[in-house]
């Protein structure tokens, strides 16, 4: 029988409420990772063999899960370390998390205590600790709605502090401080992540401010550094003063400015479930919510409202008192629909102040960002490059394929470019015959895509989608460092707007990541003409601008990957460039300004000669057209293995770099010339084609 959590909060609470309820060591005596008690150790050994169950029933789901399921996104680095990354369809929701609360609020007791979620047995070698530090209502349970994903990446801990106790807030801290070092000292090589919300913000920096000799990265969502300015203050005088029969309303008015009612229905609505099924969920849900609210009503004394109230605002102070001494990575996400905390002005106070500090706004969510189903903390923390497993950030062995959610969601949002281009996709067999979609790719890395850009590149998000959805391989593209870092802050676009691109797998330029990659069997796309052919002139469509002399080839050979030459074309079908670099710098406070622009990015091929050089930021002036169509056609993969001493020289580098260079060209020119008889290259006639045979129709192309 599966332990949850409840059961194990139960089974301490019962078996060492006898102990002292001193802290000790700065850890509670009912923890079970470390200084374990008797009955503590007893119990962590019943833990770890119910632990061991879970994940082998839980493996043989997924496994079963995977057979049936028609698509299966992984990465052949992720295979490495045995995860599988099919999702659950009974994934953890609110109502999981009201239950849970419910049964903490009306058992609670002793003092407090670290506890593990079943949920988040890790699945990856040397995974990084993840402490979950507890908001104001000191449960433990804000990341219920991750835990899953989170668990499968992480070690997790979550400190619980029973609605009664009271024990200060430097003494809250030191407890903290006490794991860390204690498990730094087991594991010093071994990143810890302190993770919170709220409340759990202010501890969080308290804690990284005592231990600036360790490897601490600090996740805090709507911290509550920012109290003194919170809408929650008038409350301390006013529930001093109020009968403790009137506040039972009070649990009702926090979980409203929270925002909670309308995210719960909002994350039901956003599964796409029947209608039917959708009311029940909402009912079930509600129900929940009003008993968990009951419970908090039963137990929440006028004296722990005003307690945890204090706390906060004691802990908003300790904190900022010693902002200055925090050096760790830190990653702040701000709500812009936050009713308690100014939460935006806060993120961007603490990105000032802190040294090593990201922020990122979340504009549509309120207070309890966690238990907002639109938000998965696991391809955030992918997104912002904050998953690491040792001393520095690896692109290559630290990388969390998206789950399937997280690619639709991120499919869905570029789906438009497909609808209205309707890309045509073409491939060669090793006979030669180009066939239409993907059959001519191979299935196992390493394998190398080079090819040429379109305008803006905007060739990238129908390509790497359906490379994910036909074949399940997912592209790591060889991306611009400007969408990892700038240079100095400006005009060009925050780097938060390329996060979903690092989601899906993309890597700085660089010789060491395409090292990484090849070392792990990856899919790589890479775009030598780089800025250069994605910001081209007039008159300058498919046209390549590489570098002379070869850059990939001797590598590829290191690794007997594969090179698969390819064109894109359509741009010109799609609109019309009006006002290329070469108009606009003309116009002279145009060219200031672009002049500027590119400072703030960093240049690549300084050392090089030629027009690849030439990497000037700006934004092209376009006019639209009628959508035509884009195509893509996959040349017969070049082998390498068995040629690392040929490629080598030199001369036979550059011969089959000149070669592969010669193949994409040939793909363009096959490509222009095919669709000129493509009767459907227009999307007036691809609607009427599915208007008559349905909109899920794949629309006929040209004979190839």
């Amino acid at each position: 029988m599966q332990l949850q959590i409840s059961q194990y909060l139960s089974y301490v609470m019962e078996t060492t409420w006898s102990s002292s309820a001193t802290l000790t060591g700065g850890l509670t005596p009912l923890s079970f990772h470390r200084h374990i008690t008797p009955a503590g150790e007893k119990f962590r050994q019943l833990f770890k063999s119910k632990v061991s169950e879970s994940l082998t029933k839980r493996r043989s789901f997924a496994l079963l899960a995977s057979n049936k399921s028609s698509t299966n996104f992984r990465n052949d680095s992720v295979r490495e370390d045995n995860i599988n990354y099919e999702e659950s369809n009974k994934s953890l929701s609110l109502k999981d998390y009201f239950k849970q609360s419910e049964h903490l609020f009306r058992s609670d007791g002793g003092p407090p205590r670290w506890f593990s979620p079943l949920e988040c047995a890790s699945q990856l070698d040397n995974s990084p600790l993840l402490l979950s530090l507890p908001a104001i209502d000191g449960l433990g349970l804000i990341l219920t709605l991750h835990f899953q994903r989170l668990g499968k990446i992480f070690d997790i801990w979550c400190l619980h502090i029973p609605i009664d106790d009271r024990t200060p807030f430097p003494e809250l801290v030191k407890l903290v401080v006490g794991t860390i070092r204690s498990e730094h000292y087991h594991s010093p090589k071994r990143p810890i992540y302190l993770v919170s919300e709220s409340f759990g913000g202010c501890l969080a920096l308290a804690v990284a401010s005592c231990c600036p000799d360790i490897d601490l990265l600090l996740v805090l969502a709507n911290p509550a550094t920012s109290f003194s300015k919170s809408q929650l203050q008038p409350l301390i005088p006013l529930l001093g003063n109020m009968p403790d029969i009137s506040r039972v309303g009070v649990p009702y008015m926090l979980n409203f400015l929270a925002d909670i009612p309308s995210k719960m229905v909002m994350g039901t609505l956003d599964k796409r479930l029947p209608v039917q099924q959708t009311i029940d969920e909402i009912t079930d849900a509600s129900i929940a919510l009003s008993s968990y609210l009951s419970a908090m009503s039963d137990v929440l004394s006028t004296e722990s409202l005003l307690w945890k109230l204090k706390m906060v605002k004691s802990a908003s102070a300790y904190a900022n008192s010693r902002l200055h001494a925090v050096k760790s990575e830190t990653l702040v996400l701000s709500s812009g629909r936050d009713k308690m905390l100014p939460s935006v002005e806060e993120g961007e106070r603490l990105r000032k102040v802190l040294p090593k500090c990201k922020v990122r706004t979340f504009n549509d969510s309120g207070h309890a960002f966690f238990l907002e189903h639109a938000h998965d903390l696991v391809s955030i923390i992918i997104g912002t490059s904050f998953y690491r497993r040792g001393a520095y950030h690896n692109y290559a062995s630290d990388y969390i394929p998206p789950s399937p959610s997280e690619f639709r969601k991120i499919y869905e949002s570029m789906s438009w470019l497909e609808n209205i281009t309707s890309p045509v996709v073409l491939s060669t067999l090793e006979s030669r015959e180009i066939v239409r979609g993907l059959a001519g790719i191979p299935k196992e890395g390493p394998v190398l895509y080079v090819g040429n850009h379109m305008m803006l590149g905007l060739e990238l998000a129908p390509l790497v989608t359906r490379f994910m959805m036909e074949r399940d391989i997912l592209l790591r593209g060889i991306a611009h460092p400007l969408m990892f870092t700038k240079l100095k802050e400006g005009n060009l676009p925050d780097v938060s707007s390329f996060d979903f691109i690092r989601v899906m797998g993309a890597v700085p330029v660089s010789a060491t990541n395409f090292y990484r990659l090849f070392s792990i069997n990856s899919h790589i796309l890479l775009y030598p003409g780089g800025v250069r052919e994605a910001l081209h002139r007039k008159g300058e469509e498919y046209k390549l601008f590489w570098p002379e002399q070869s850059e990939f080839i001797r590598m590829a050979a290191r690794f007997g990957a594969k090179i698969i030459p390819f064109g894109a074309v359509g741009e010109d079908d799609i609109f019309q460039l009006l006002l290329d670099y070469n108009d606009q710098a003309k116009i002279p406070f145009l060219k200031s300004f672009y002049e500027e622009l590119s400072k703030e990015a960093v240049k690549l091929r300084s050392d090089s000669v030629g027009e690849v050089t030439n990497q000037e930021q700006h934004m092209p002036v376009l006019l639209p057209k009628i959508p035509g169509r884009f195509y893509y056609l996959f040349g017969k993969p070049i082998e390498t293995a068995g040629r690392k001493r040929e490629l080598k020289s030199r001369k036979k580098s550059q011969e089959l770099y000149l070669e592969v260079q010669s193949q994409v060209q040939r793909c363009l020119a096959y490509l222009k010339e095919k669709r000129k008889n493509d009767p459907y290259r227009n999307i007036v006639q691809r609607l009427v084609y599915q208007a008559r045979h349905g909109s899920e129709s794949e629309v006929p192309t040209f004979e190839h």
